[in-house]
Order: structure tokens, then C-alpha cells, then sequence
């Protein structure tokens, strides 16, 4: 089954056979507009595939298209949730003080909720506050880049490459698809041919891919994301069921798609870096790449988004040897190797 982005108001909760059905799920002042949650059934009460961004807008969406579907939101066994994401997982907690529904999520994210719930709100601003100025923004776009996501709920269970999601009578296997957030997983309904990719493949756009603190030079989520792609390419032509846009087949031939559209992005920067006469800051390279808009349109906190997606392509560079940071500088600068 397939189908074509529309406007949310064009969207209504479809029952896609096999026991499984979607609700759209609204993104208030989000330009994706929306979230497709997924309901996979079980004899002990739906499972979600997400649960979509708390707002009490969303929460009616969420409940009353499960009703609509002839679902109780009360019945809910459980919410896996892809990342952590405030889209994916915004409503898991109001799900499950509804219905008792566990939550369970990847342990490096699920690691990443828990760091979110104990870090005070003083030391979260001036954490990025720094890192934004380490990256090259000038204070006025730090002052207004800084903002602090509400944690969503803790998990009670956490997945690992390979777990089966507790959902009798079916086979839903986690995939951990690491590159979105370190603990992004995609889920396989292995007895239907179908796979869950959340935000890790789309139809049409591709996912932000940061790196966060921008300098860390100790991990490569957009090499891990690469990787993750050909992992999910081996997996064959199954019908894809992402978190937003339209429902598609061929999931590997998606999933090569976006590899090369990395890939000729890594080529075109590093030979940007090679014409530059002096290093560059991580916030002068962001600026200099293409993005859906010019960078003087971006607001603050686009600017920030850009920033990271502009790092990780820097570090992945650096960690195939084509490009190096000058050691010992604040803020950090990047330099391309000769070929």
C-alpha cells in the first residue's frame, strides 16, 4: 500500500491489513505536520510503533484514531518506541498512565532519557551555550539557539540488535539503525515482510544526522548512519513503514538512495574545505553548505541543526582521513588533507 504526503488535515487513521493500521498524529507548528504512529495487533491489547508529540491537539489525533479503527487507546499493551524524539515519543507516558502500557526503547537512547531527567536546566543551557560558541556562533545566535527539549518518559524496557518486541503471536525484531540518535531502531515485522524505519529512511527527505557536542571527536553518527543503511538495504526489497510522509515499497532501494546522496554530499565538502585558504569553523563551513533554504532565511535554532548535520559530515571526513582539525584552537577549525 502506498500513498502521497498531504497536508495533515488531509489525513485520516487507514487500516492497513494484516493487523496493522496507522494513525497520523499532528506536529503542531512542525513543518512535517505530522507522525504516523502504528498499532500492531496482539491478543494482549494493540502495541505502538511510536506515540507521537504530547500536545493535547495530538493526544485527541492518537486516541480518537485508534477509536476510529475500532481501538482503545485503554488497551494499549505497549509503546516501542523508535527514538526519543519528542514527535516519537511525546505521548508514551500519557499512553501508558491510560492504559499501564509498558514503553520500551534502545538502551543507548533509553541511556540518553535518563541523562536528560537528571541534567538541571542552568547546567543543560550553559552546556550548549558553550558548545555553540566552541562551533564558531557569534553570541547574539547563541544567546537565541539555546532552548530544552522536555524529556519524554522513562522506558521500562530497553532493547538491544536482535531483541523481539513482546508482541505474542507476531515477530517484530529491533534493528538498531544508530546515526539519527545513537539508539534509532527500525523494527521488522519479519512474518509480514514490513519494517518500521521511524526516522532512519523517508520516501522523500532525508533525517538529521548531528553530532552533538558539535567538536566530539570520539564518535561518527554519520558513518554509523551509513552503516545502518546497508544493513537495512540487506534486509531485501520489504514494504517500508516510516514515522512521517507515505508508506513505500523497496526499503533498500530507499535506503541506497539516501547513501548516495551522503556520499556526493562528503564529496562536495571536502573539496569546499580544499578551496578555502584558511581553516574553517564548524558555523563558517554550516554556512557555506546548501540547505533547503539560504542560511541568512534560518532561524536561530535551524541554524543550530545545520551546525550539527555540518559536523557530522566534518567527522566523518576526519575519520576517512580527508580531512583534519587544527590542534589547539577555540573555537575548533577544520583543514582538507591533500588528496
Amino acid at each position: 500500500m502506498k500513498s502521497r504526503r498531504r497536508p495533515y488535515s488531509e489525513q485520516r487513521p487507514q487500516d492497513l491489513g494484516g493487523g496493522v493500521w496507522s494513525v497520523p498524529v499532528p506536529i503542531p507548528g512542525n513543518p512535517l505536520g505530522y507522525t504516523l504512529v502504528y498499532a500492531v495487533e496482539s491478543p494482549k491489547g494493540p502495541v505502538l510503533v511510536d506515540a507521537g508529540w504530547n500536545h493535547p491537539d495530538a493526544w485527541e489525533a492518537l486516541s480518537g484514531g485508534l477509536a476510529a479503527l475500532g481501538l482503545d487507546v485503554g488497551t494499549v499493551s505497549g509503546v516501542v518506541v523508535t527514538h526519543f524524539h519528542p514527535d516519537h515519543a511525546g505521548l508514551a507516558g500519557q499512553v501508558k498512565e491510560r492504559s499501564g502500557a509498558w514503553i520500551a526503547m534502545h538502551e543507548n537512547d533509553a541511556a540518553l532519557v535518563r541523562l536528560m531527567h537528571a541534567y538541571p536546566v542552568d547546567e543543560h543551557e550553559s552546556f550548549q551555550s558553550d558548545m555553540l560558541r566552541r562551533a564558531g556562533a557569534d553570541p547574539g545566535e547563541v544567546r537565541q539557539a539555546v532552548s530544552r527539549p522536555m524529556p519524554p518518559a522513562l522506558p521500562d524496557r530497553e532493547l538491544r540488535d536482535g531483541d523481539l518486541v513482546d508482541l505474542p503471536g507476531r515477530k517484530l525484531r529491533a534493528v538498531h539503525t544508530p546515526g539519527h540518535t545513537p539508539g534509532h531502531i527500525c523494527l521488522h515485522l519479519e512474518d509480514a515482510d514490513r519494517l518500521f524505519t521511524g526516522d532512519h529512511i523517508l520516501p522523500d527527505i532525508t533525517p538529521h544526522v548531528g553530532i552533538y557536542p558539535y567538536d566530539r571527536d570520539d564518535v561518527d553518527p554519520l558513518g554509523d548512519f551509513l552503516d545502518s543503511l546497508d544493513r537495512v538495504g540487506e534486509l531485501g526489497p520489504l514494504d517500508a513503514l516510516p514515522a512521517h510522509e507515505w508508506i513505500f515499497p523497496d526499503v533498500a532501494a530507499r535506503a541506497a538512495e539516501i547513501r548516495h546522496h551522503h556520499e556526493e554530499k562528503l564529496v562536495r565538502l571536502r573539496a569546499l574545505l580544499a578551496q578555502q585558504p584558511e581553516p574553517q569553523t564548524i558555523w563558517e563551513v554550516a554556512a557555506m553548505m546548501t540547505w533547503n533554504r539560504p542560511w541568512d532565511d534560518l532561524s536561530p535554532m535551524l541554524r543550530g541543526m545545520a551546525a550539527g548535520e555540518a559536523a557530522a559530515h566534518l567527522r566523518a571526513l576526519e575519520a576517512r582521513g580527508q580531512i583534519s582539525r587544527v590542534p589547539d584552537v577555540d573555537p575548533v577549525r577544520f583543514q582538507a588533507l591533500d588528496s
